[in-house]
């Protein structure tokens, strides 16, 4: 198969085989056991890890927003490029975690916990949602177009809706931890 000529075709695929795997790990659908166990520290170190990848990539997505505004397309790919191996490393590490603890909870204050608590994770997890495929689809023209083919793509157009929603989820990710290891 031709993947330039089938970008979205291929993009829906790898979006729903990548999230079913996303749920699968976070509804703990794999049994921990096929996974091997690291150590207690290691586990609970993820968490701090996560919130640092977080925030590089918020910074990652920022550098790449600016410099294609700049118009200068190795840095912008190198950002966009850097963003998505941290996006890969917070998930499996994330998902790892989940996979083996299950998720964290919340010990704020009840107020916190009824309202403002689940908002914010509600709003991070389904734009993270919604990035994947806009991401993937995006990744894929960058690597099947030259630069001059990709401004007659949706490349453009799409980027800057996935990156502008990337950074809120990244940034609300970073509040999610400041809220269940900081602040709480």
């Amino acid at each position: 198969m031709n993947v330039r000529e089938h970008v979205p075709a291929v993009s829906g695929i790898l979006s729903v085989a990548a999230l079913a795997l996303v749920f699968a790990a976070a509804l703990q659908a794999i049994p921990p056991a096929l996974l091997p166990r690291a150590p207690d520290a290691v586990l609970h170190a993820i968490p701090h890890v996560n919130a640092l990848v977080s925030a590089t990539a918020v910074g990652t997505i920022v550098v790449g927003w600016r410099a294609i505004r700049r118009g200068d397309v190795a840095r912008h790919r190198a950002a966009m490029l850097a963003t998505t191996v941290l996006f890969a490393l917070f998930l499996v590490a994330y998902l790892y975690r989940v996979a083996i603890l299950g998720p964290t909870e919340f010990t704020g204050p009840p107020l916190v916990e009824s309202a403002v608590y689940p908002a914010v994770l509600g709003i991070h997890i389904v734009l993270a949602v919604v990035c994947v495929p806009l991401v993937i689809y995006v990744l894929l023209l960058a690597a099947t177009h030259t630069v001059p083919e990709l401004r007659e793509t949706r490349h453009p157009r799409v980027g800057r809706v996935a990156a502008a929603l990337w950074l809120i989820s990244f940034t609300l990710g970073v509040v999610v931890y400041l809220m269940l290891y900081v602040l709480f």
